[in-house]
Order: structure tokens, then C-alpha cells, then sequence
């Protein structure tokens, strides 16, 4: 019974007594980004999802540097490869101490690392956890996955913070849940939705994967639950506050479809592509073309740009055709992608070529106004992408070369119809956040938070 009882306390997240209030509030934080600081850190377990731009590095630090003055011990924050470093920078301009480390040995108390390297550290040596760019708990693996989760299951004060927490699928917030210690993700599913196949084992067993919607009349008490843990803000006027220096330049969208000049094998003139083989096909064999295309766009040599790929081939061809582009590449040490991806920050790249799963999570290039991007099936890729240049800080407009084959039309429309779902989705969660915090006439930000009797 003891082993037992032992196993279950294993499963069980850590006890947290109470929220917190702040101690200390840098003065450069905007007051939209005081007042989620100040509420993520009242309910002790927290989930802000702000758009790209938005200060989540600042508020971060901030929430960690109170949990750390509080508790009297040490804060971990997790960040995607090439963003510690940064993170570390940022930490300075608000005078927070943070030290950076692989390697599990520190001595501040606000210790920053990569995801990578999270299993060189004890989880019961820190008093709180934030996950950075926490959307990338659904690209991880299983395991890997399992042991983030677990890892803050033993750790009272948490904060995730994501500009995409589910851009194409609602469900996808049980992973935020399950990592906080509020609803488990298959929990809130059939607390709130309905599965189609009535079987979520269908993808396992069939290859079909499961549809989840909204049971009758759950959409609303969803969302009222959701904004019990976590806030949404894609600018400070959700929050009630003017916009002010938050309103970005413009947004130019380039499609360019390209047609294949060879024709598939065996086929004595161009088909177009329909299935998958079809189009992956397609894609390699129309490398040349796209790639010239690119090459040609990105000509212009006083002009930095970054070129997103998803095929290797792409990448060495786009750095064959254009002399001053450099690759970050998967095979790259951690240490030689920071130093490429600073060089390009710095100036010292006019050209840089990678693949969204290496770079376009965290990273900061506001000094590019220049990409070009092969497309994929996956929105937040496409959206992490384009964020990265077209943020607060920039200061012209941004132009996206979409360059696409026939084939890939579909991929275009996928994208397009997931932007909208992106939307909708934000547009519901700031609507029923404002509907709990209460907006008043005065465009001021109410800190009372009205629990629904539901819950």
C-alpha cells in the first residue's frame, strides 16, 4: 500500500498555497504588461498568451523576479535553443540578475536554459517555472513532452507564455492546462467536447485521427474557464489600453505560384499534383525554379533577408545562387546557430536561410523587412516566421514572398483557413476576458477578477 500511495504523490502536482503580489515592478514595463504581471502572479499559475511583440521576455523576467524575492529561491526559465542568450541581454536592460546555463551548475537565483538541456536540473531546487514560447510543448515528442510536464508538476509557481497557444485547434489548450495543473488535457476534452468517432484511440489504431467540437452550450462556459488561468492580448486594447506605439507598419503578403519546367517522370508534360507523394514530388523537382525565383527577390544587397525553407535542398541551392546567404542548419552545433543567428541581429549576415522548427520561435530580427517562405501545412510555422520581423520594434513595412508550386495551392488555402480559425479564437478568449475583468468606460483595466460560481 505504501508503494502505492508513494506512486499516486508522483502523479500529484505541487501545493500552492497562495498567489503572490509584486514586490517590485521595473518602471519601463507598459501598464498593460504590469497589470498581467500583477494577475499572473496573484493566481501563482498562469498563462499569458501576447502576441509577438508584446513584451512577454519582460514580463517573464519580472513574474520570476518576484517568485525568486518571495520564495527566497531560485526561478528556471525554459527557452527554445538561441533564445537563452537573448533573454539573458534582455534581463539586463530591466537590471535583473539571470545567468544562462547548459549545464545544470548556477548561482543567480533567475537561471535561464533551453528545453534541451532541462534534465540536468533538479526540479525540486526552484520555487518557480516559466516555459517560454510554451506552444512548443505540442512539437516535442512524447517523452520529451512527459518530462517537461512532470518536471513542473513538483514546482509550485508556474507561467507559460506564448504568442500561439492553439492557432488552429481549441483543444490544444489542454496542453497549457495539463502543464499548470488545472484540467488534465483528456479531461477538459470531455468536459467540453464531444469526439465524433467516440474514440480517441481511432489515430492509434485506424490512422484516423479523432474530431473534438464543442458539446451543446460548452463553447461559452470553455472559454469563461479558460480565462480563469490565462489572458490573451494581441494589442495593450484588449486590456482597455490605447494601442499607442503598438500599431505595426504594414503587413505585404507576395504570392507567386510557379510552374514546374520539367514534367514528372514518365509523363510527357507537367500534371498537376493531387496527392501527397504528388506534391512532395513536385516540390523537389520544381527546386530550381523556386529557388531562382527566391534568389532573384532577395537580390537586393542593401537590403538584409531571411529565407525560410523546408527541404535541405532548398536551403544549399538558395545559398549556391545567393553569395552573401549563410545557413543555420540542423546539423549545426547549439553554439554555431547562436553565433549565426547573432551575426545576422548584428549585421554581420545580409542573408539568412533555415528552417521555421530551428528559428522561428523567440527570436528577434526587427532589422529585416525581407522574407521569403516556402510553405507548409503548418500555420504557426508560417506565423512564428513572419513574427519574427513584423513585431513592435519594427519600423517598415514587411514584405512575405509566398512562393508555392500548383501542387501547393491547397497548402495556401489550409494556411488561410487556419489564420481565421487563429482569429476567431483570439477574438473569443479577449472577449470573454474582458467580459470577466470588466472594461470600463474610462478605457482603465479593473484587477478584479469575478470567479464564475461554476467553477
Amino acid at each position: 500500500m505504501s508503494d502505492y500511495l508513494s506512486f499516486v504523490q508522483t502523479k500529484a502536482h505541487s501545493k500552492l498555497d497562495r498567489g503572490l503580489s509584486p514586490l517590485w515592478m521595473p518602471d519601463n514595463l507598459f501598464d498593460f504588461q504590469r497589470d498581467l504581471v500583477e494577475w499572473s502572479l496573484s493566481i501563482g499559475r498562469a498563462a499569458i498568451f501576447a502576441d509577438c511583440g508584446m513584451g512577454k521576455t519582460a514580463m517573464q523576467l519580472t513574474w520570476a523576479e518576484n517568485v525568486a524575492r518571495h520564495t527566497n529561491k531560485p526561478v528556471l526559465i525554459l527557452t527554445p535553443l538561441a533564445v537563452g542568450p537573448q533573454t539573458e541581454r534582455e534581463a539586463a536592460k530591466f537590471g535583473i540578475e539571470t545567468e544562462f546555463s547548459k549545464s545544470g551548475q548556477y548561482s543567480e537565483r533567475i537561471v535561464i536554459t533551453n528545453y534541451e538541456s532541462l534534465h540536468r536540473f533538479n526540479r525540486h531546487d526552484f520555487a518557480g517555472v516559466v516555459l517560454d514560447e510554451s506552444s512548443i510543448l505540442k512539437s516535442f515528442d512524447g517523452s520529451r513532452k512527459l518530462e517537461i510536464t512532470e518536471f513542473m508538476k513538483h514546482v509550485p509557481y508556474r507561467l507559460l507564455a506564448t504568442a500561439t497557444a492553439a492557432p488552429n485547434d481549441y483543444t490544444e489548450l489542454g496542453t497549457s492546462s495539463e502543464a499548470l495543473g488545472y484540467l488534465g488535457f483528456m479531461d477538459m476534452l470531455n468536459r467540453f467536447f464531444k469526439n465524433d468517432n467516440n474514440n480517441s484511440g481511432l489515430k492509434r489504431m485506424y490512422g484516423e485521427a479523432p474530431k473534438w467540437r464543442f458539446k451543446g452550450h460548452a463553447e461559452s462556459p470553455f472559454w469563461r474557464w479558460t480565462t480563469s488561468w490565462a489572458r490573451a492580448v494581441r494589442m495593450p486594447s484588449d486590456l482597455g489600453y490605447d494601442n499607442g506605439g503598438f500599431v505595426l507598419p504594414e503587413l505585404r503578403e507576395h504570392d507567386h505560384l510557379i510552374e514546374s519546367e520539367t514534367a514528372p517522370e514518365g509523363a510527357l508534360f507537367n500534371l498537376s499534383a493531387v496527392r501527397l507523394d504528388e506534391q512532395r514530388e513536385e516540390r523537389k523537382r520544381t527546386i530550381p525554379e523556386r529557388c531562382g525565383f527566391v534568389a532573384d527577390k532577395l537580390s537586393d544587397k542593401s537590403r538584409p533577408a531571411l529565407a525560410w525553407c523546408d527541404l535541405n535542398e532548398e536551403a544549399r541551392e538558395l545559398c549556391r545562387l545567393i553569395p552573401d546567404a549563410v545557413e543555420v542548419s540542423g546539423s549545426d552545433s547549439d553554439d554555431a546557430k547562436v553565433e549565426k543567428f547573432t551575426a545576422f541581429v548584428d549585421g554581420e549576415i545580409r542573408v539568412l536561410v533555415t528552417k521555421p522548427k530551428i528559428g522561428a520561435l523567440g527570436l528577434n530580427f526587427q532589422h529585416c523587412n525581407h522574407i521569403a517562405f516556402f510553405p507548409s501545412h503548418s500555420y504557426e510555422q508560417y506565423y512564428q516566421a513572419v513574427r519574427r520581423c513584423w513585431r513592435f520594434g519594427q519600423t517598415k513595412p514587411v514584405d512575405v514572398e509566398l512562393v508555392y508550386t500548383e501542387g501547393q495551392a491547397r497548402v495556401i488555402q489550409n494556411l488561410k483557413r487556419k489564420a481565421e480559425s487563429a482569429d476567431k479564437m483570439f477574438e473569443s478568449i479577449v472577449g470573454h476576458m474582458n467580459n470577466a475583468l470588466g472594461i470600463n468606460k474610462q478605457n482603465k483595466h479593473t484587477n478584479s477578477l469575478k470567479v464564475p460560481s461554476w467553477l
